[in-house]
């Protein structure tokens, strides 16, 4: 027998029919009177606040009451979750958090309570079934990516999750055929490869979207087509294309009959006409008769070969099956299909993009001198006849400015009759005038110098391959090789002097020409020179004279790697003492006699050098734009202060890097040595 449950409180029999009849009643009330006829343990979240109305016409089982429960909350913005038996009534936006039930296999039953459920996918990828299903699910619910195993975790209403699982299993198909060769009779893969993917390749198609595109490869060894397609329509469209376009020529309507042009792309034609002329001549030294009358003329002579790599690099090469025309970058063969279609199987791979080697090379020099000095000279007469001195007596030590005797006369005025000034540091002398000449009795010399340097220069190289690239960033100085100045009278009564001069470049130079081998490894044959004209010998009468360092050496490095290529560790000390014999070995007094000299000169110089291999156009951009972007920080950096006075407030600032916006400038300088990281400033404009 049925119940009625109204808003008053009715104590039905569990598992007896009841009929609803809640009018604005509050939540928490009817929450409590599910709990009494289903049996179970409900508990209401404290936000939860309102009322609602169920009323049911029929008695209905306690279960089904239940459910027409959850969905009066549902539609009021609330849910039920089932946590190990206990119902917990929530606000829906944080159901998700409640631990609910989770479930991998099949969706369960369908319900108004949350629950999350787990789809792995076989054949389609998550990512793209992201925004198919997002806008399906509640917004207060949730949908998530797992791409390491292809999955989808959804957390919504169960009945919800029912629909999304028909959705998912319509989609995730197979939706791509099995890999396909399909061999060639006549044309070749290569050239009919370009063709048949502007025919099939649609133009509205989405540009990040692989999936649903035919990948078509050429073969070139067995003269193949190699297929992927998105389904068995698209394979039977390609092969039907295949057939139509693999037919022989027919005979007369060929123009260019057994003539073939073949554009290149990375190599030189010159030099790839004389590689496959010299192949084809050493292949073809013992040809078979079928051979001779299928290839004929296919031998080329040593002396044609040997005209050819003589002749100039920019003439079109004569000679045999094979010639290039090198204003087109071309080569022009001739030859029959099937030899034709071998050639171009070795074009293809000698004609392919040749990686090129960023070479960083670092000159780090350290120099330290320090120099000390110390001496003590007088000079002093023994006796005096009348106004003329007899005799003296002292010490002289050191030469020019250096000495007593040189700087004896005009003591006072610091300068000697004949030119000469006293030297570096602190003089403490004492003069006396005779006869109106003043002349140094006494002379006390103390000197200490100290000079330290710090020299890095890294001069960076990029060049293909195998190919040798130099840089030289000096000066040219001028030599002087002969000079004839005869003074003496000639026979015509003229003199005509000259001299001969030989210009040379001082500063830095650097030489190097990478291999990069299969593993990784760079094979470096490196030439590096660092000259400098001695700054004394300027106006040297014997001619200038030059400061060199240089070394030859061969190196193998990993890709990115630092590698020392050598350097000088040097540590020189010199010490010189002049003085009296036997007084200048005194303790103390000995000082009064003797002129002491030291000196040490330390020079720390290192040179290193860092290759990274750069093998496709996105590298060589993103190298480029960093280096850009680091000069271009530096010009903003050295603007000048603005200045009313002087109404000149901009320097030169290179233009953004094209595509790219302006971004703080990076050093890719070689590790071991921190550079500095500069800012840049606004623009002033």
């Amino acid at each position: 027998m049925a119940q009625t449950v109204k808003n008053q409180q009715v104590t039905p029999r569990p598992g007896e029919p009841v009929t609803l009849n809640f009018v604005n009643a509050e939540i928490d009330a009817v929450a409590r009177t599910m709990a009494t006829i289903t049996g179970r343990n409900v508990v209401v979240d404290p936000r939860v606040k309102g009322t609602l109305t169920l009323i049911t016409e029929n008695p209905v089982a306690p279960l089904i009451a239940f459910g027409q429960f959850a969905a009066q909350l549902r539609v009021q913005g609330f849910a039920v979750v089932d946590a190990a038996g206990l119902y917990k009534i929530v606000p829906e936006a944080d159901a998700k958090m409640q631990g609910g039930s989770v479930s991998a296999g099949a969706v369960v039953g369908s319900s108004n309570q949350i629950v999350t459920q787990i789809f792995k996918l076989t054949h389609e990828a998550a990512n793209n079934l992201m925004p198919v299903l997002r806008p399906l699910i509640t917004p207060n619910n949730t949908i998530s990516v797992d791409p390491g195993n292809n999955a989808l975790v959804i957390t919504d209403y169960a009945d919800n999750l029912q629909r999304l699982a028909r959705i998912i299993a319509a989609l995730d198909i197979a939706n791509a055929s099995d890999i396909d060769i399909i061999p060639l009779k006549n044309s070749l893969a290569t050239d009919l490869v370009p063709l048949l993917v502007k025919l099939l390749e649609p133009s509205g198609a989405a540009p990040g979207d692989s999936s649903y595109r035919t990948t078509l490869l050429a073969e070139p060894r067995g003269n193949s087509l190699v297929l992927r397609a998105a389904n068995p329509a698209r394979v039977a469209l390609v092969r039907s294309l295949v057939e139509k376009l693999d037919r022989p020529a027919e005979a007369g309507k060929n123009p260019s009959g057994n003539i073939h042009v073949v554009y290149l792309k990375n190599a030189d034609a010159t030099q790839l006409a004389v590689t496959l002329r010299a192949a084809m001549s050493s292949d073809s030294g013992t040809p078979s008769a079928a051979t001779t009358a299928e290839r004929p003329a296919l031998a080329t002579n040593v002396s044609t070969t040997a005209a050819a790599v003589s002749s100039p690099p920019r003439q079109p090469s004569t000679g045999g099956q094979i010639q290039a025309d090198p204003s087109t970058n071309s080569l022009i063969i001739t030859a029959p299909d099937p030899q034709y279609r071998q050639l171009r199987a070795v074009i293809e791979q000698l004609d392919s993009r040749r990686a090129q080697v960023y070479v960083e090379s670092l000159i780090a020099e350290v120099n330290t001198d320090k120099a000390a000095e110390f001496g003590i000279q007088w000079q002093g007469p023994l006796g005096q006849a009348g106004s003329n001195v007899i005799g003296f007596l002292g010490t002289n030590f050191g030469t020019a400015g250096k000495n007593i005797l040189a700087l004896s006369t005009q003591g006072l005025s610091g300068v000697s009759a004949n030119g000469v000034t006293p030297g570096a540091g602190l003089n403490i002398g004492a003069v006396q005038r005779s006869n109106g000449v003043y002349a140094l009795g006494f002379l006390a010399r103390a000197l200490e110098q100290t000079g330290s340097g710090n020299i890095l220069s890294t001069p960076n190289l990029l060049t293909l391959d195998n190919e040798e690239a130099k840089i030289v960033i000096g000066q040219n100085v001028p030599f002087i090789t002969g000079l004839y100045a005869n003074t003496g009278t000639t026979v015509s009564g003229t003199v005509n002097p000259f001299q001969t001069i030989e210009r040379k470049d001082v500063g830095l130079t650097l030489r190097v020409r990478p291999q990069i081998s299969e593993n990784g490894t760079v094979k470096l044959i490196i030439s590096q020179e660092v000259s400098s004209v001695d700054a004394t010998s300027v106006n040297s009468a014997s001619g200038l004279t030059t400061n060199k360092r240089s070394f030859d050496s061969t190196v193998l490095v990993e890709d990115g790697g630092i590698v020392v290529l050598g350097g000088l560790l040097q540590d020189q000390f010199a010490e010189n003492e002049d003085k009296i014999p036997l007084l200048g070995s005194l303790p103390l007094i000995g000082n009064l006699f003797k002129n002491q000299t030291r000196s040490r000169k330390k020079t720390n110089l290192m040179v290193f050098i860092r290759p990274v291999v750069v093998r496709d156009a996105t590298a060589t951009d993103s190298l480029s734009t960093d280096r850009y972007e680091l000069m271009r920080g530096q010009q903003q950096n050295a603007q000048p202060a603005r200045s009313l006075l002087v109404p000149i407030n901009e320097a030169p600032v290179m233009p953004g890097y094209p595509g790219l916006q302006t971004k703080p400038a990076e050093s890719l300088t070689v590790p071991s040595v921190p550079a500095e990281a500069t800012t840049p400033t606004p623009e002033k404009r």
